[in-house]
């Protein structure tokens, strides 16, 4: 790809980010680091939504004026974004002045053009969703008793004529078959413009909500929330506002959004930009919902998590890797603490901070610290051959599973390789190999080990940038995303550097067990084959994590 452009939605400011706030733009995070570990120039945008509706009712619910309410709840966007080292090129506002003139001048192009008009509505109204609702979608819902939050109202508004465009968008979606991803979406979409598609209010009347971006043909009126907030995408790559800048960035080509939004990312979103004579997105990709057990996470059920706690407990790199690795993007995933520390003990305490510290634990008593010289490429044929083999397979493995967002396989490819590299560690007995007087067998093995693992590391570091950094480190690296040119070429590993031996790179997280649950030990756990060299076997360690840890430390 040539350039990469990739947006989250824009949040809401009525109240804190929850845990689906993270994963999204966690997710955008991780997709544009791996585009520039590609050499891809790459933009990443987020940002906030801060008119309409909701956030003028959380301010009059805390007695402030909406743009307090904007911007006392911002920071906590802004904050947790910091705090998960997400690195967003630009953090968009819709409340800016930037964004406010383009939006204004996009719609008086589209009155002058005839495409916006004025008419009366007479009809319901959902106040929660902030949507009309038609007759028929009331039945459905069970009628005005079974909705509260339904209203009867009857006022002029101006009106989008997005029902011209419905053959047009039909047309368009089943001829680009990557515009909406994944392909159950692009069917849903698909099976939502069955019925016909009605023009689209873009306003709300000032006596009734004067919070928003004031129409520019009509000062009794504002913006309606969806033909502000959508045209975030455009007006921060300087659409309207700095052409050259706009053809360099537009199309996007990632929009990331939940399923809940999908509607109005791929049937408004996409017939105003057409009636704008703007080029449509590139690709629109619904991921699924945090569930809590079966249920959808809710503040009103109470079950939501907050990734605050999570950090503060387990660290920034654990969580961007858990949330990465667990959810099979499109698809709906079940969030539990004890999903997290299972995961978290099996792959990267047991797999990956074992194998570096066997690694580094070896070399420093075998070998000085230092990696050994006289170690070339390996021959064909070799064992070793095989493991720089498999490791070299993973690169364009995962390159090929991020671009078509199997991130949760590429991340599963990636440990595959460390296991490789854990069971050809195992083979050689690199504890036994110290032992002999001649040492190039140990420099064999540590090398190869130390050269696969450079590799792993380097596919990791989208992901989980501090820990691969300190990884990196511990071999005598430099720290910084990796060359990723350098990950395809044996050698990276120069002899004579200095590595660390040193704490673990992911320590244990304990479990509370009662006595009762804790099986005791096998005899041959209790004596390790590799106690001498202070370390236990990788078979014998990745059994230890269905059990007990009591001889972790051992490490």
């Amino acid at each position: 790809m040539s350039k990469f452009y990739v947006t989250t939605p824009i949040y809401y400011v009525n109240d804190k980010p929850h845990i689906g706030h993270a994963y999204t733009t966690l997710l955008a995070d991780v997709l544009a680091r791996y585009h520039r570990l590609y050499d891809e120039p790459t933009w990443f945008l987020t940002g906030t939504d801060e008119h309409g509706q909701k956030v003028a009712q959380a301010a009059a619910k805390a007695g402030i004026p909406p743009q307090e309410q904007a911007d006392r709840t911002v920071v906590r966007f802004q904050d947790l974004w910091r705090k998960i080292e997400i690195t967003n090129d630009d953090f968009i506002r819709t409340t800016e002045p930037r964004h406010v003139a383009v939006v204004q001048k996009l719609l008086q192009e589209l009155f002058d053009k005839g495409e916006i008009y004025r008419a009366e509505y007479d009809g319901w109204y959902d106040v929660t969703s902030e949507t009309f609702v038609t007759e028929k979608d009331l039945e459905e819902r069970g009628g005005p008793e079974a909705n509260p939050s339904v209203t009867r109202i009857q006022e002029a508004n101006y009106f989008f004529k997005m029902g011209a465009y419905q053959d047009w968008l039909v047309r368009y979606i089943e001829e680009h078959p990557e515009f909406i991803q994944p392909d159950f979406r692009r069917n849903e979409t698909l099976g939502f413009l069955r019925k016909p598609l009605n023009d689209l209010c873009i306003s709300r009347p000032k006596s009734r909500l004067s919070w928003g971006i004031e129409l520019p043909f009509d000062r009794e009126f504002v913006t309606y929330v969806w033909f502000d907030a959508l045209v975030n995408y455009i007006s921060a790559v300087g659409c309207r506002s700095d052409e050259e800048r706009f053809r360099a960035w537009w199309p996007a080509d990632l929009h990331l959004i939940g399923k809940d939004i999908l509607v109005t990312h791929t049937v408004y979103w996409p017939t105003m930009l057409q009636a704008m004579g703007i080029p449509l997105p590139r690709t629109i990709f619904a991921h699924g919902w945090w569930l809590s057990g079966e249920a959808k996470m809710s503040k009103s059920v109470g079950n939501v998590v907050d990734p605050m706690d999570l950090l503060d407990r387990y660290g920034v790199d654990p969580f961007r890797y858990f949330l990465m690795a667990e959810m099979t993007l499109g698809q709906d995933a079940s969030f539990s603490e004890e999903a997290f520390i299972r995961r978290y003990n099996a792959e990267l305490a047991n797999d990956l901070g074992n194998l570096l510290n066997r690694i580094t634990s070896m070399l420093k008593r075998g070998c000085g610290g230092k990696i050994p010289d006289g170690v070339a490429e390996p021959a064909v044929g070799a064992p070793e051959r095989e493991l720089w083999d498999d490791a070299q397979a993973a690169i364009l493995d995962v390159n090929r599973l991020v671009r078509s967002f199997g991130l949760d396989k590429a991340l599963a490819r990636v440990f595959a390789v460390i296991r490789a590299i854990n069971r050809y560690v195992e083979s050689r007995k690199p504890w036994e190999q110290a032992k002999a007087d001649d040492k190039g067998p140990l420099a064999v093995t540590l090398v190869t080990a130390g050269e696969c693992l450079r590799v792993c590391a380097g596919l990791l570091y989208p992901v989980m940038p501090a820990k691969m950094d300190a990884l990196r480190a511990a071999l005598g690296l430099a720290g910084g995303a990796p060359d990723y040119l350098r990950l395809q070429e044996w050698g990276g590993l120069k002899p004579g550097t200095e590595t660390r031996a040193g704490p673990g790179l992911f320590p244990r997280i304990e479990a509370p067990k009662a006595p009762s649950e804790i099986p005791p030990l096998p005899p041959e756990v209790a004596e390790p084959p590799e106690a001498e060299a202070g370390l236990v076997t990788y078979d014998e360690f990745s059994r230890l994590d269905l059990r007990t840890a009591t001889i972790m430390d051992a490490e």
